[in-house]
């Protein structure tokens, strides 16, 4: 393959129509993970892929991958997600050895956002749409309710752009906030994060009943506290992985099929980028049916193929896993209050996932059900680390929350939008 400018190395091609996919591509030296990382981007920006198809050498890679709005109506910066997608993107003016050596870039600078203001429905939601639509990630959050009617909220967040250093664009984001709030805002700060801020060193206190609930793999039926079953639930336990070690004599051929779901790209990439796996090949084609058709090529990091009956067990349960339960919500009791807890499994590289407290703040404010204080933490299991979401819910008139049919309905509305069901 030829060396492409520094414009072409991702390109993107609008659709002629109205309703049609754009053309993502990305044309540049090969990284470990680096399908991970552009997908995660994509799915950052609010952008469902429709179809895709990666290929590499192990040097150089060459990734299309077509992608529209959920919703449509959802607008989108193209200018500043090329410039996102390029920056997860290894120079073409070194080797790609080298990247591979420096892949490990320093973690970005976190700041801490203060607003304090009148409490209203939906206002938690506002705010962090605004936030996603400045590019700006919440790493970590602390909200907290008055008595008096007032909220305080402490979000420790991480810029994608790399320009909240500059006082211009500290000032443009607590203008923009401003003018979101009106009226109930009473102040906004914004400055580099202190002491104060410990990031993956804070964890969860889950008690053992509720952890039990929240991280097992298989769904729970007993109550409404626990995950709700739906018919899409039922559907996704259908996904089948076939794999094939005939058809190529340098690759292990999975075919994947299963229910289509929000993120569902980034999941199964995710999952080969913490086993070190690499796509040599692959092909994603359009849902049919609610239903995803993948062909992967793929093979281990030294070069060979996924032999041995116990080694494709293993990596068929993980990617079920994955698939099957990529996203945790249960509904439990804390003293007098409840609260909704949703989890996510995180990255090795210690990256959370893209847009869920978006989602679960979304999902609650369509409800019409106020949140009091919502946190996120880091959980640790015995193999693996989480990111907990954590939402005490105040009484409403509509949501009885001491009502197994409202719970049922909360989990049920906030797992189908985390899902994009």
């Amino acid at each position: 393959m030829g060396i492409p400018s520094w414009d072409d190395i991702v390109l993107i091609e609008h659709g002629k129509n109205s309703g049609e996919p754009s053309v993502v591509k990305v044309n540049c030296p090969d990284k470990a993970g680096l399908g991970c990382d552009l997908t995660r981007i994509i799915l950052e920006f609010g952008l469902y892929v429709t179809r895709g198809d990666f290929s590499t050498d192990g040097k150089w890679c060459y990734i299309v991958l077509w992608v529209v709005p959920r919703p449509s109506s959802l607008k989108i910066d193209w200018e500043s997600l090329k410039s996102r997608l390029l920056s997860a993107c290894p120079s073409c003016l070194i080797l790609s050895y080298f990247n591979q050596q420096s892949s490990c870039s320093p973690p970005p600078q976190v700041y801490l956002l203060k607003v304090f203001c009148l409490d209203r429905k939906g206002l938690l939601h506002d705010v962090t749409k605004l936030l996603c639509e400045l590019e700006l990630s919440i790493q970590k959050v602390k909200v907290m309710t008055t008595p008096d009617g007032k909220v305080l909220d402490l979000f420790f967040i991480t810029d994608g752009m790399d320009l909240l250093h500059t006082q211009e664009r500290r000032n443009k984001t607590c203008k923009h906030l401003g003018l979101v709030l009106g009226d109930y805002c009473i102040s906004c700060e914004l400055e580099l994060a202190g002491p104060e801020y410990v990031g993956q060193q804070d964890f969860s206190s889950l008690s053992p009943e509720v952890a039990e609930d929240l991280f097992s793999c298989k769904l729970s039926h007993k109550d409404a506290c626990s995950q709700v079953v739906t018919s899409k639930v039922a559907r996704v336990n259908k996904a089948t992985i076939t794999v094939d070690n005939v058809l190529s004599p340098a690759h292990t051929l999975l075919q994947i099929q299963c229910t289509d779901q929000k993120g569902l790209i980034y999941d199964i990439l995710r999952t080969f980028k913490d086993l070190d796996i690499q796509i040599a090949y692959g092909r994603i084609s359009p849902t049919a049916k609610g239903y995803r058709n993948m062909d992967l090529f793929i093979q281990k990091r030294d070069g060979k193929k996924i032999v041995g009956h116990e080694s494709q067990v293993a990596l068929c349960s993980h990617l079920k896993e994955e698939m099957l339960h990529p996203l945790r919500v249960t509904i439990t009791s804390r003293g007098p209050d409840t609260e909704l807890l949703v989890a996510n499994p995180v990255e090795l590289s210690g990256k959370g996932r893209p847009r869920v407290f978006y989602d679960v703040t979304f999902a609650l404010k369509t409800l019409g059900i106020c949140i009091f204080s919502a946190e996120i933490d880091r959980h640790s299991t015995s193999d693996r680390q989480w990111e907990v979401y954590r939402f005490l819910l105040e009484e409403s008139r509509g949501f009885p929350l001491a009502s197994q049919r409202a719970r049922s309905e909360i989990v049920e509305r906030v797992k189908g939008t985390l899902m994009g069901w």
